[in-house]
């Protein structure tokens, strides 16, 4: 669904049907479909599959190994041949299928790297790194971070993270993307599991993360992935990570932490502001004041982008996410629920029940908490306001977790 998600944005951009199913690897005729067809709305695959009642049990792949066998005999073998062959050996089925599975197994030859520019506000390349930094004050430590570049202008962003995951990955792609005022046609970034979960040999997606697909698709974001370690194949032949690491973290020494901090945000200015380019021969600031314009607004600012995770509410009447339980109305216990997780608060939503807490709270830090709270431990409606009071008072241990002006209506 990302890949139709992709071919809308071209559209939508001015792009030609012909042009699009060139950028993209889709068919014309997809194209056009798609260009028929309402927005995409959710980015399930194997919903829509079925929904659409897409694909039948293939039998040539009964012949795989057969025709695995022949390519490594022969691999420039036509593809008439390796036909012939397994018909002799039973294959019943049509020749386009096994023209496909040929096309897919046969070596490729490789082609030499061809770098080219990028046109404004087309291209942006986005990737983790990890370094270890021994600080002047004799402490080491595995520094994270996430860098972002447009391939344009040269203009770089780089966070530094606690982690790499799906969580981090999106929440700091956002801010990068608002800082520059807004997103590229496609933002290309390497295959990590915190973005595609498989794929085919070919390097088509067959399931994306859920969590990133959805927080894309949330804020326009058009997406193209690379193989893995190989991201430049979009033009540029400069290795993001490597750049940072060279640039910023060989060449400069940090007493800690927060000296760490200090220099990033003046490397920050020196390569974006001060020096130009070495690819370009031009300061990155001069080239984003012409891609700027050509930036697309982002549907939804980082503050208020919601990554959607799906929960069960527990026998408790809590939802466990990251470490951290939530209450829940106890008419919502066993039911399957969405988490939304904004940067500071969560909302959790079973059916027509929802709750709201502060991201990291005890979720127990007001009034319908605590009567999520004590009616899933006691078995009691949420009406039955009298039991849960004097239940409160039996417990002292829930002092600790109310809120002071509910703590005071409770002593």
């Amino acid at each position: 669904m990302l890949k139709r998600h992709e071919v809308e944005i071209l559209l939508r951009a001015g792009h030609r049907k012909t042009e699009v199913a060139r950028l993209t690897g889709v068919s014309l005729c997809s194209v056009k479909r798609i260009a028929e067809e309402g927005a995409v709305v959710h980015v399930d695959d194997a919903a829509e599959r079925t929904k659409r009642q897409i694909g039948r049990p293939s039998t040539v792949q009964n012949f795989r190994k057969q025709v695995v066998g022949i390519l490594e005999e022969m691999p420039d073998v036509a593809s008439l041949e390796i036909l012939r062959r397994v018909r002799e050996a039973g294959y019943q089925g049509g020749k386009t299928g096994l023209y496909d599975l040929v096309a897919s197994l046969r070596p490729k030859p490789v082609k030499p790297l061809v770098r080219f520019e990028g046109l404004p506000g087309e291209f942006s390349q986005h990737d983790f790194g990890e370094v270890e930094v021994e600080f002047l004050n004799g402490t080491r430590q595995r520094i994270h971070f996430f860098a972002s570049r447009l391939k344009y202008s040269r203009w770089v962003r780089v966070s530094l993270v606690q982690d790499e995951k799906v969580e981090t990955l999106v929440r700091t792609l956002a801010e990068h993307l608002a800082s520059w005022g807004g997103c590229p046609l496609l933002c290309v970034f390497d295959r990590p599991k915190t973005i595609a979960l498989q794929w085919r040999k070919n390097g088509e997606v067959t399931e994306w993360n859920p969590v990133f697909a959805y927080a894309t698709l949330e804020m326009g974001v058009g997406v193209e992935l690379c193989w893995p370690y190989q991201a430049r194949q979009k033009g540029s032949v400069e290795n993001l990570v490597g750049f940072v690491k060279s640039s910023l973290f060989k060449v400069r020494r940090f007493y800690d932490l927060e000296d760490l901090e200090q220099q990033r945000r003046d490397w920050e200015r020196e390569v974006n502001e001060q020096r130009p380019c070495r690819a370009t021969a031009i300061i990155p600031a001069v080239r984003l004041a012409e891609e700027a314009p050509r930036l697309r607004r982002l549907k939804v600012q980082p503050e208020d982008l919601a990554l959607r995770i799906p929960v069960y509410v527990g026998p408790t009447g809590t939802v466990l996410h990251d470490g951290h339980a939530y209450s829940m109305p106890p008419e919502a216990i066993s039911m399957p629920a969405t988490l939304y997780l904004y940067a500071q608060r969560v909302r959790i939503v079973a059916g027509r029940y929802e709750a709201e807490h502060r991201v990291g709270g005890n979720g127990f830090g007001n009034a319908t908490s605590l009567d999520c709270l004590l009616a899933g431990a006691f078995h009691r409606p949420a009406s039955d306001v009298p039991f849960w009071i004097a239940a409160a008072r039996k417990q002292p241990m829930l002092g600790p977790l109310l809120s002071p002006p509910l703590a005071e209506n409770f002593q």
